[in-house]
């Protein structure tokens, strides 16, 4: 079995979307996940998503940006039927690293406090929650 971590392209959307869907992570496919923002995003040099893939088929996807100040790690889901394996884990370990190049000191992410997986994830790979900061958010539709 061959196995392959990469950073993605615009080539790659269509595996990202479904890797998405069948985690059960929503998606704004008429907003910020439509083709032409994620092709954006990807082509941008402080941003990077990266795909785990096992004889060609992506099995577990991440989403690393840079502010400039902060490093966050977004987006990332695996394959439910290979979940348990450390794909997540490998794929937070590249995002991580693209950040510590980028600058980042700080590395963040946001997860609902109904996705016990994500939380799981993560806090295996040493992330802190801290439950005293509230998330605000002022969105121009609600597909973005």
């Amino acid at each position: 079995m061959g196995r392959d971590l990469r950073r993605l392209t615009a080539d790659d959307y269509d595996d990202i979307i479904r890797i998405w869907a069948d985690a059960g992570l929503p998606y704004k496919p008429q907003g910020r996940d439509s083709r032409e923002r994620v092709v954006r995003e990807i082509e941008r040099e402080d941003t990077a998503l990266f795909g785990l893939f096992e004889n060609s088929r992506m099995l577990a996807v991440g989403l690393a940006a840079y502010d400039g100040r902060k490093g966050w790690i977004n987006r990332v889901a695996v394959d439910p039927d290979r979940r348990g394996e450390g794909f997540g884990g490998e794929i937070i370990k590249a995002c991580e690293q693209f950040l510590r190049d980028c600058g980042a000191e700080v590395i963040a992410c946001l997860i609902e406090d109904i996705n016990s997986p994500s939380i799981s994830l993560f806090q295996k790979h040493g992330y802190s929650c801290m439950k005293e900061i509230l998330y605000f958010s002022k969105r121009e539709s609600d597909e973005v």
